[in-house]
This record gives structure tokens, C-alpha cells and sequence, in this order.
């Protein structure tokens, strides 16, 4: 198992270097001249002396690898640089001020997706083509083809304007979340609901039900004990890495109902061409992404004794 976990951690380091060289390779290869862009976004008339000098404070004017060896000894102190738009604002800085409005977000989905898709798709294969099963199916298929953003504002103008229970933009409470978090969470829930609801029934299919059924154990623990446990073994790698998608998937619920996280905060830097910042979240959810695949890969060793098995020789 250590070795193993040792392995794991040596396959994420060039993962790690991969995604830095992408993040950073973006302002070497976009079509315009970053120099230029800072200027314009801050309203300055890009004369080729103010490029110039521009390019000098940027570090701009010396070979790529050298700017890339720059860059990476900033990282490692936590230094991204400054936004274009404003100066002032480091982009580690305002990573972190809107980070936890995402991760709330991202929190309250997560919850939503593991309290309702689990037992509706354990539910779903138990009563296996029964209308209850047919009603799911039904409904998994719409949540699966509805874009979210267009059930964001139904939802919006259902609770919001027509009920008005709910608020409809803003993140001061957690009132303010229960709408984006339902929207954020119905296509997962659709997907785990199938996918569970298929890992079940494949493990109906399995020698040792049929042996617990001989033995004349009661259909309720067979279930729970057994069935559910090995049906979410099989999940977990997607329930983890559904988090990072959480959080990936955030900026267009939190565009449409103006919570000020990460996910907004990328927008608004694409469409201002706020480069370092759009570099800091290329390198957040890029390291996201990695770390979750890891931890999750070793949660699945520790839990499935075959792999267990499979991983003493290395």
C-alpha cells in the first residue's frame, strides 16, 4: 500500500509540471500581445514605447524558458503576479476571496447529489421496470438533456418570481445557494442515478447474491449490506471527481445568479483578457484535479481488497 501511494505521488509530479507549462505557455502563444492587452485593459494608448516598457516589467523581453524558470520559482512562493485590471490585486488574492463562495456552492451540490441520487437509484433497481422505475428513467433523461443553466432559470422564475421564496442573485446567505445548488446538482444527480442504478443491477446478477439468498438472509440486508455497499465501491472514483467538476462547473450558475466566486470571477477575466488570473484558474483546477484523482485512487485501494491484492508488488 505505501508503495503504491509512493508510485501514485511520483506519477503526479510531471502531472503537475505538465499543467504548470499549459497554464503558462498561454501568454506565449494567444494571438494578441499580452504588453498590449495590459494596456488597453487599463486605458492607456499602447504606443510601441509604452509595449516596450510594458514588455521590460513583464519580463516579456527574455527567452521563454527563462521567463518559464521565473515564473515557477514565483509559484512555488505563492506569487502569480498582479490582474490586468487592477494592479493592486494579486491573483492569488483574488483566487482566494471568491473561492469560498464557490466551494459553498460546490459543498451544498455535492450533498444534494449523495442524499438524492443514492437511494432513488437504489430504489430504481430494486423495483426494476416498475412505474416507479419507468417515472426515474424518465425523468434522469430530461435532467440529462436540459441544460443547466436553462433550469436555472426556471427555477428562478418558479421559486423566485412566482413563489417568491427564494432570493434570485447574491451569496449573503445560505438561502442564496439552495437554488444554484439544486440547479449545479440536477445533471450529476441523472448520472449517478443510472449509474448506480446499473451497478446494482449487475451485481444481482453476481454468484455471492445467490448464495446469501440460499442461505436465507433477509432481501433488506442483502441490500444494504451487500448490494449498496459494492454498487458505491464501483462510484466512488466518479463521486470524488465529481467534486472538481462541482467546482469546474460553477461559472455559468454562478454567472446567472450573480454569486461572486471563482467560476464568475474566470468570466469576467476572459472577457476582460485578464491573463494572470486566467492562469491562476487553469492552475487551480488543473491542481484539483490531480490531487482529488489521487486521494481518490488511494481511497479505492484501501476500500477494494482486489486491488489491495493487486498493488503488494509494487
Amino acid at each position: 500500500m505505501k508503495n503504491y501511494i509512493i508510485k501514485r505521488l511520483f506519477l503526479t509530479i510531471p502531472m503537475l509540471f505538465s499543467i504548470t507549462f499549459i497554464a503558462f505557455s498561454l501568454t506565449t502563444f494567444i494571438p494578441s500581445d499580452p504588453a498590449e492587452v495590459a494596456l488597453r485593459v487599463n486605458e492607456i494608448i499602447p504606443t510601441a514605447e509604452a509595449i516596450e516598457e510594458i514588455r521590460i516589467e513583464l519580463s516579456m523581453d527574455k527567452p521563454f524558458l527563462i521567463r518559464y524558470a521565473n515564473w515557477l520559482n514565483d509559484l512555488f512562493h505563492l506569487d502569480l503576479g498582479n490582474s490586468y485590471i487592477n494592479n493592486n490585486r494579486t491573483v492569488i488574492g483574488e483566487i482566494a476571496r471568491s473561492l469560498p463562495a464557490t466551494l459553498t456552492l460546490a459543498f451544498f451540490a455535492f450533498i444534494i447529489v449523495i442524499v438524492v441520487s443514492i437511494p432513488i437509484g437504489v430504489l430504481s433497481a430494486v423495483y426494476k421496470d416498475s412505474y416507479f422505475d419507468k417515472i426515474i428513467r424518465l425523468i434522469v433523461f430530461i435532467a440529462t438533456a436540459m441544460p443547466n443553466y436553462w433550469m436555472g432559470l426556471l427555477l428562478m422564475w418558479l421559486f423566485a418570481l412566482e413563489f417568491k421564496l427564494l432570493p434570485t442573485s447574491g451569496a449573503t446567505s445560505l438561502l442564496h445557494f439552495i437554488l444554484p445548488a439544486i440547479t449545479l446538482s440536477l445533471n450529476f444527480i441523472a448520472l449517478y442515478v443510472r449509474l448506480i442504478r446499473n451497478s446494482m443491477l449487475d451485481k444481482m446478477k453476481e454468484d455471492f447474491v445467490f448464495y446469501l439468498n440460499v442461505r436465507g438472509i433477509k432481501q433488506i440486508s442483502i441490500i444494504l449490506k451487500h448490494l449498496v455497499k459494492n454498487s458505491l465501491q464501483t462510484s466512488i472514483n466518479a463521486l470524488g471527481m465529481s467534486i472538481v467538476l462541482l467546482i469546474a462547473g460553477t461559472f455559468v450558475i454562478e454567472n446567472i445568479f450573480a454569486i461572486p466566486g471563482i467560476g464568475r470571477l474566470c468570466i469576467s477575466s476572459i472577457f476582460n483578457r485578464d491573463y494572470p488570473m486566467i492562469q491562476g484558474y487553469i492552475l487551480m483546477m488543473g491542481f484539483l484535479f490531480v490531487f482529488v484523482n489521487l486521494i481518490v485512487d488511494i481511497i479505492q485501494v484501501y476500500l477494494d481488497p482486489r486491488l489491495k491484492k493487486g498493488v503488494k508488488g509494487l
